[in-house]
Formats: C-alpha cells, structure tokens, sequence
C-alpha cells in the first residue's frame, strides 16, 4: 500500500488500553481520507443514537494521503465526532503541525473512545500511546496548556489541546493548536472535555511512502511556483481573508447586529487595510507558501496582547455584534482561543443575546458593541456562569429555552450557527448552508462569490448544479486529501493539479469522475449518519431541516445597496428539490434506497430500515 498507513489507532481512555486496526484498502479508495474516513469510522464504531457526551461516542483524528507530502498546503487535519450541539455528524480542519506528526505514526487515523477517570493527557509517539495525568493542566488556557506540555516533553512535539470551555462542555468548545488554529465548530472541544481528555501531544517518525515519489515532488514544486505566479498572490500575503471584510460590505453581506443586515457603519474600523496597519507578522500550516494567519499586536485602554485574524472571527466579533475598532475585536478573538470556543458561534449567541434584549425578550441588558459587557460574557460563556449557562448551549438551544417569539432571530440551520455571509440577497448561498453536512458553515461550498457574478436574486437550477459541484470539491475532495482549498480559491491554483497529485501518491488512477463519485458517497453517509441520529432520538427528518433562518424570508434588509431585499421562500424550496434530486435523496432529503446501494451504502439502508425511516 503507498499514500496510505493501511490502518488506524484506537484508544480506549477508560480502559487505557490502545491497538491498532487494519483499514480495508477498498474503503480507503473508496473515502480517501479525512471527513471520508472519518464519517465511516463514525458509521461503523458509534453505538446508534449515541449521546455525544458520553463515553461511547468517539473522537477520530484523520487525515488524508496528501497530508503532509511536499505539495502546497498539505498540513491539515480533520477533527470529527457526533455533535453535541447538532446531535447529528459535526468536524472541523485543523492547519498545524500536529496533522504532520499525525501522519508520521504510522496510521490514518486515531480512534478516541471510553472516558479517563481523571484529566488526562494522550502522548502519542510511532512506539504507542502513554496515558498522562493531566490533573495539573486541567483548568489552564489552550496557550498555557500547550507551552507548558511542549516543555515538558521536549522538541517535535506537537499539541491538540481544549480551554475551559472545553473541560465545561461549552456546546461550540474548539480544539486547539499553535496559539491560534481552531478546529471543530460542533463541540469537538466538548467531546474531549466529556472524555476528560485535556490534550493529545504527537512526535512522529516517517511518512508513508508515496507510489511516485518523483512524481510527486515534481508536481508539487510545479504547483508551489505557479502560486507565487499568480496575479492575487502579494495582495492575498498582505490581507489574507482579511480583504473579504471589504468586499462583504460592498456586496451587502456583511453580517452586521445579528444578521439584520449586510452592511456595518464602521466597518473601516476593523477591515484588511486596518489590519495591516497592526500586523506584526504571518503564521502558515505546514507546507504552506501563502500564509494566512495574520497576526496584529493590538492595545485598548484595557488590553493588550497579540491576535491571530482571519475573517470570519472578525466579522462574527465584530459588526455581528456592532463591535469596533478592530484592537478590541482582536481581543475577544483572544478569549475565545484562550477558552477554547468558537469564535463563529460565540459571535452569533452573543448578538443574538443582544436583539433578544434589544427586543425585551429577554430581561438581562446587553448593549450593541458594549466591549466591557462583551468580555465579561465570553468569560461567563466559558466557566458557564451566570447568563454565560445559557449562551454556551448555542443559539438554538437558548432559543428554546426562552421561547415565544425568540426563535424569529436565532441564526443557526440544523442548530449550528451560520457563519459570517448574510444572505437576505442570496439564495444560492443559503442553500450552501442549509445543505451543508455539518450545519451552517461556509467552508462546503464559500457560494457567495459565485452568486454575485451569477446574480443576487436569481433561484435557478444552474446556480443548484454549480453549488453541487462546489459541495464536492470543497467538502468532498479537500475535506477527504487532507489539503485547503485556498490556493485554488484564492490565487487560482487549477484543480487538475489534485487528481494528478492523488494517483502519485496511493499509485491508483484518480479523474474527476472518481473523485465526484468519492464525494457523492461522502456526502449521502454524512446525510444518513444525520437521519440515523435523529431517528434514533424519534425525530422525523424532513426538509425543514435544510431550511435557513426565518430573519432571511421575513426581515428585509433596511440598509445599503440592496435595501428591502429578502429570500423568497417558494424560490429557495424549489432550489432545494432540485438539489435532493441531483445527489439522489428524496423530497424529506434522505437519500434513496437506489443511490445508497449504488454508492455501495448498502449497509445504510437496512440500519435506516431498521429504526423506522422508509427509504423511497
């Protein structure tokens, strides 16, 4: 076998026993790796209807077998688990380090089940797995916890670890790396806080051995010299995704004051212009030659520090909450890294904290960009003190939990928060997130840019067909390589480049239908992974599932470009029905019978069967 390790490590923390277990190659060609492999390990190892807090649910490392080769951007890592705030299949990539070391263990992957006795920390080496106490670090800050265990266990070693949120079981808790790398928006950071699972430090050995080594390397130098060709490249160094701020704000979907609009008065305050006026320098993954972590150094009256910046956390922190300038922004994003909570869904609770107040719905007072009251919520969401208890359940839960007419302007599709596009004026790209497999999140199908050239207000079947395609080389081949997507994305690296890279690696022949074919099966086992999990619960899947907030259909834009605009609710269904039929689902959204067994998910179908769904 080349590309691949041939198999994947299991660790039982109650036991604290680990082996390893050998991976079929039919179902590493037939995944890949990363969210493929993932999702099929989920299927396979989770007890039906699982809670997501409990010992049995797993944890699964995985990446991918380009992870970690010589070609432009490969040190990414998927983070996976059932949701404990969807109840459904939730992941997150990681850019670090620790994906390399991961990769040089030997395996594809790493199995977390059971539940230590006590806070623990997994040391995982190519000799095995050592159990640690991790009583003394239980408590501290994701950056105290990694410089202190990078001390203590000498060079090479990289650290995935949780904050407080994490060891509090914050529904939206991260996992964290390198002082800045978040991964696992859906609560993988609670899922290691429940397993009293601190952090798990890595030092590898080798790489697997690639089919074509010369060819490998050949495409990859190829392909890293064409990047720094590109026209968009010195802008991309010098902004990032810090440049999107801008652009959302000429396009009218900005998220601002909880999604009610798609512009923000003092959105100059915390844009890409701003931000390179504080930089101070630029962190990159592994194998990356166009960095995008941009560090700024930042002072407020209060605070001082460094900031990692990108733009989604400062478009959530920022004008979704009315915050500016960008020095406080660039704090909050701190707290959220230091606790070890998602900056996306913390951004949403708390400016759906503020409309809710706004609105007498709900008694505490909370003010629009009110820094001082904004801290000390990120600390009570954290340590779930005070209001912070209900703010760290997410969006959907506090909506509930309020009731009445809260669920009007709780921004969340499949209960995780929508990430920072507004789309009062874009159809298209509501789709992309009401059919997103792990909730309301842009990186399946980032469909903004590409519905602005197609226009705003058109719902057409071109624009479902495009965003198919998108969903499955986004979410389908970057997700399972394990790569980012950026250097096509962002500076046009071509495609071509993936496939040809793919079949170097494993030495089997990858084209762009097997690759289509490989995400089609990705995505309709991510779908049935969800029917399973709610069908165990007794709830009955439909399309209202895959419905994006009420705020887009009913609450008009009363700002900008676009003002008066809103999504019309008989276009964006009928978009949806002709998205069910090109992946082969139904009109609820579960996946056929047919398309299950033609995927070969025929093991879906009678577990499906079993707990009551009828498969049309």
């Amino acid at each position: 076998m080349k590309g691949w390790s041939g198999r994947y490590l299991y660790v039982d923390l109650s036991k604290k026993k680990f082996h390893y277990v050998d991976i079929p190659v039919d179902v590493l060609r037939n995944f890949i790796g990363g969210r493929g492999l993932a999702v099929k390990l989920l299927w396979d190892l989770n007890p039906v209807g699982v809670d997501p807090l409990s010992p049995d649910n797993h944890l699964v490392l995985a990446t991918g077998p380009l992870t970690g080769y010589p070609l432009p951007s490969s040190g990414k890592l998927q983070i996976a688990s059932k949701s404990p705030l969807t109840g459904g299949y939730g992941d997150g990539n990681i850019g670090a380090r620790a994906a390399v070391e991961l990769r040089k263990l030997g395996v594809d992957a790493v199995v977390i089940g059971g539940k230590a006795e006590k806070p623990t920390i997994l040391y995982l080496t190519c000799e095995g797995v050592e159990f640690r106490d991790g009583s003394d670090y239980w408590g501290l800050t994701t950056k105290d916890a990694e410089e202190r265990l990078k001390k203590e266990l000498g060079g090479g070693v990289s650290v995935l670890s949780i904050g407080p949120g994490g060891e509090r079981l914050v529904k939206y808790a991260t996992v964290l790396s390198e002082l800045g790398r978040s991964a696992g928006r859906p609560g993988m950071g609670a899922v290691m806080g429940s397993k009293n699972l601190k952090a798990v430090a890595i030092k590898g050995c080798s790489m697997p051995e690639p089919a074509s080594v010369e060819e490998l390397v050949n495409l990859g130098a190829e392909a890293y010299r064409k990047i720094k060709e590109s026209p968009a490249y010195e802008f991309w160094c010098r902004q990032g995704t810090m440049g999107t701020i801008e652009w959302s704000q000429k396009n009218s979907c900005l998220p601002s004051y909880n999604f009610s609009e798609g512009v923000f008065e003092y959105w100059e305050g915390i844009d890409g212009y701003i931000m390179e006026s504080m930089k101070v320098r630029v962190k990159a993954c592994p194998n990356c030659n166009m960095p995008c972590g941009n560090v700024v150094k930042y002072v407020t009256y209060t605070d001082a520090g460094e900031a990692e910046l990108d733009y989604e956390n400062v478009a959530m922190l920022g004008s979704n909450i009315g915050l500016a300038p960008l020095n406080k922004v660039s704090h909050i994003n701190v707290l959220a890294d230091l606790y070890g909570i998602d900056t996306i869904s913390l951004g949403s609770a708390i400016g759906y904290s503020m409309e809710l107040s706004e609105k007498g719905l709900l008694k505490e007072r909370i003010e629009w960009g009110d820094y001082s009251r904004i801290k000390e919520l990120v600390r009570q969401i954290a340590y779930r003190e005070g209001l912070g208890d209900l703010l760290a359940e997410g969006v959907a839960a506090m909506a509930e939990r309020i009731g009445g007419d809260a669920w009007k302007y709780a921004i969340h599709v499949k209960r995780l928060e929508v990430s920072a596009y507004d789309c009062h004026a874009a159809p298209g790209m509501a789709l992309a997130y009401g059919t997103s497999p792990i909730g309301a999140h842009h990186k399946d199908a980032w469909f903004i840019a590409t519905e602005v050239r197609m226009g705003r207000f058109e719902y057409t079947a071109e624009k479902v067909e495009r965003l198919v395609w998108l969903q499955n080389i986004r979410g389908g081949m970057f997700e399972s390589l394990t790569t980012c997507r950026l250097p096509w994305v962002e500076v046009g690296l071509s495609l071509d480049y993936y496939p040809r890279l793919l079949t170097a690696a494993t030495g089997y022949t990858y084209t762009w239908d097997t690759i289509h074919e490989v995400a089609d099966r990705i995505y309709a086992l991510v779908r049935a992974f969800w029917v399973r999990e709610y069908a165990a619960a007794g709830l009955r899947w439909d399309h209202s599932m895959d419905m994006p907030p009420a705020k887009w259909f009913v609450q008009p834009l009363t700002k900008g470009p676009l003002k008066g605009a809103k999504l019309d609710s008989g276009g964006y269904t009928k978009m949806l029905m002709h998205y069910y039929a090109l992946r082969g689902w139904d009109e609820r959204g579960i996946p056929k019978r047919s398309t299950l067994e033609r995927l070969g998910l025929g093991y879906a179908v009678s577990q499906l069967e079993s707990l009551g769904v009828g498969l049309s």
